[in-house]
């Protein structure tokens, strides 16, 4: 099965199996993630509907890419710059293509909602006595006065020449 994804503003055509090379992603060499946006799917010649199916990929490494060369040059004006750019990117091996897989990073999402409800409980109580404290140093520091710009002089004018007859 075959499935067309869209990262990083590209797209590209994977295959279970397949090593890609795309716009850098978070996670680190061995974590799995799972890119969402599949815009099409399908086997052979059928094509499947593209909102069941999810494309798993582990990541093999973080990398830089080739070195791009940018040189600037105007003609007779002595000026030359130089200077060079590495694209971080993220290397992928496709684990999986397929309706199957939508089901296991699930579960993992789950867990980690459990620990963010119980930080959140905990968090506002934290936060209550800063926002209270926040208002009186607002309301202690006033606003300097603006000044008006200042006005500039009026062109003189040159005094009309006399004419000599």
């Amino acid at each position: 099965m075959f499935a067309i994804v869209r990262t990083g503003g590209k797209q590209y055509r994977v295959a279970a199996g397949d090593k890609i090379a795309v716009e850098k992603l978070a996670g680190e060499a061995g974590d799995t993630i799972t890119l969402g946006d599949v815009l099409l799917a399908g086997e052979g010649d059928t094509v499947a509907d593209a909102s069941k199916v999810t494309v798993s990929a582990e990541i093999i490494a973080q990398a830089k890419s080739e070195k791009v060369v940018v040189f600037k040059k105007r003609r007779r004006h002595n000026y030359r710059r130089k200077a060079g750019h590495r694209q971080q990117m993220t290397l992928l091996r496709i684990t999986d293509v397929g309706a199957g897989a939508k089901k296991a990073p699930a579960k993992k999402a789950a867990a980690p909602k459990k620990d963010a409800d119980t930080e959140a409980k905990a968090a506002p109580a934290k936060k209550a006595p800063a926002k209270k404290a926040a208002p009186k140093a607002a309301a202690e520091k006033k606003p300097a006065a603006k000044k008006a710009p200042a006005k500039k002089a009026p062109a003189k004018t040159a005094a009309p020449k006399a004419d000599k007859k």
